[in-house]
Order: structure tokens, then sequence, then C-alpha cells
């Protein structure tokens, strides 16, 4: 029971975190950390073996190792690094392979459709919000941690981890 339900607070971290950097264009560390330490707790209440927890360790080390470098070449910001890292930590092995392929596609969709909003003359009123005009300035920033959390709710359901739970 008490592990089903940590597992609400993955996805529920996980929309704190879009509606955060839509907002602010910031993901807070607490968010991040968060989701370390919730899965810290969740994986022996989960019954992973030490090799399994291992593995998502380890998915969750390289996520951050290659999203810093990310960072670093101006690709992602420093929130999207740490929710990616925290986000793989929770998919772990193989599971994070889809799961960063689906963000990816829900990413690129995401920033095609932002791209034309913001080429596009739209109401007034939308401009009218400190959030909303700073998502559609033209030369904006992309949170991307709306991909992240989109991912997350699509695929986490089918993830491995997810799947031990609820059987």
């Amino acid at each position: 029971m008490i592990s089903q339900l940590v597992l609400l607070l993955f996805p529920l971290l996980m929309f704190i975190a879009a509606w955060r950097d839509v907002v602010s264009m910031t993901i807070p560390n607490w968010v991040s950390l968060a989701l370390l330490g919730l899965f810290l707790v969740a994986a022996p209440l989960i019954g992973l073996s030490w090799t399994e927890f291992g593995l998502h360790m380890a998915v969750g080390l390289g996520a951050l190792l290659l999203t810093i470098l990310m960072f670093a070449l101006r690709w992602i910001g420093g929130g999207d690094a740490k929710l990616f890292a925290a986000a793989a930590l929770w998919m772990g092995w193989p599971d994070i392979l889809p799961y960063a392929l689906i963000a990816a596609l829900i990413g690129g969709l995401f920033s095609v459709l932002l791209i034309f909003a913001r080429k596009t003359a739209l109401p007034p009123v939308l401009y009218t919000q400190k959030w909303s005009a700073n998502l559609l300035k033209k030369d904006g920033d992309m949170p991307y941690g709306v991909a992240l959390c989109a991912a997350a709710l699509f695929y986490f359901p089918s993830s491995a981890l997810f799947l031990r739970v609820i059987s």
C-alpha cells in the first residue's frame, strides 16, 4: 500500500516541475532532490534487489553526467539536466531508453508548436500574464520540463518499476 502511494508522488513531482518550468522557466532544485530522496525511500519498499538498485543508480548517474555535458554545451538548462537525471533514476534500465525517446519526440513537437506560436499573431490577452508573455517571447527558452513530465506520465505506467508494484 505504501509503495503504491509512493508511486503517485513521482508523477506529481514531475507535474510540479513542468508547471514551474512553464511559469518561471526554472525547475527548483528541491523537486529533483525530492525525486532522488523519494526513490531512495521507495526502493526498499518496492523490494528492489541490490543489483536492481545499483542499475537504477547507474542509470541516474549516467543521465546526470550526460545532461551536465548538454548543459555545458548550452543545449538544455540546469534544471532540465537535474530533472532528467532524477526521472532516469526512477526509470532504470532498460526503461530509460523508451522514456528518453518519448521525451525527445514530445520535446521536439512542443518546440515546433512553441516556435509556431511565437511567430503567430496571438490575442493580446495571452501577453497579460508574466508567465505566458515570457513563454511566448520570440527569443525565449523552451521549458523542456514539460516534455520530461509528459513522457513520464505517458511511459511510467509501462515501466518495470511501476508494473512490479501494481502486480
